[in-house]
């Protein structure tokens, strides 16, 4: 089957369908993972321009330079977990997608498990991550596995 024999209508069709499931999933690139940041306070926050970026990150990780971001077809999101007693502690930004008008901002907190050894040391554990721009309000929603 060739794109010609589809025709141009069905051929908008399915880039439309194909452009739109992207759009839904959200793709999600990570910036920056780990478990040393310098926000002690669970926060969750997005950035759209250069100016709120540059805030984010010095709140963040000041003394480093931060990543180049084109806020012209991207957006900052990022979930800090805030100061933890003992190693073992995670956070994952697993998606985001438009629902109900909203920007949905789906991620996963892991915790060390009963009975489980940890090295005691203060960890605040974060993810920043790029999605596709949107003018959409920016909600988060923790998920359970």
């Amino acid at each position: 089957m060739t794109l010609e024999s589809l025709g141009v209508g069905s051929c908008l069709v399915a880039l439309c369908l194909m452009v739109g499931l992207a759009h839904a999933q959200g793709t999600v690139r990570t910036i920056e993972k780990g478990a040393q940041s310098n926000v002690d306070d669970a926060l969750k926050a997005s950035a759209r321009t250069d100016a709120e970026w540059a805030a984010l990150w010095k709140k963040h990780n000041g003394a480093k330079p931060a990543p180049k971001i084109d806020f012209s077809k991207e957006m900052v999101v990022a979930v800090f977990m805030g100061s933890r007693p003992t190693a073992g502690f995670a956070v994952e930004i697993v998606s985001a997608a438009e629902r109900n008008g909203k920007l949905v901002v789906s991620y996963r907190e892991t915790l060390p498990g009963p009975g489980t050894v940890s090295a005691q040391v203060l960890t605040a554990p974060y993810h920043l991550a790029a999605v596709p721009r949107t003018g959409s309000e920016v909600a988060f929603e923790k998920v359970n596995d």
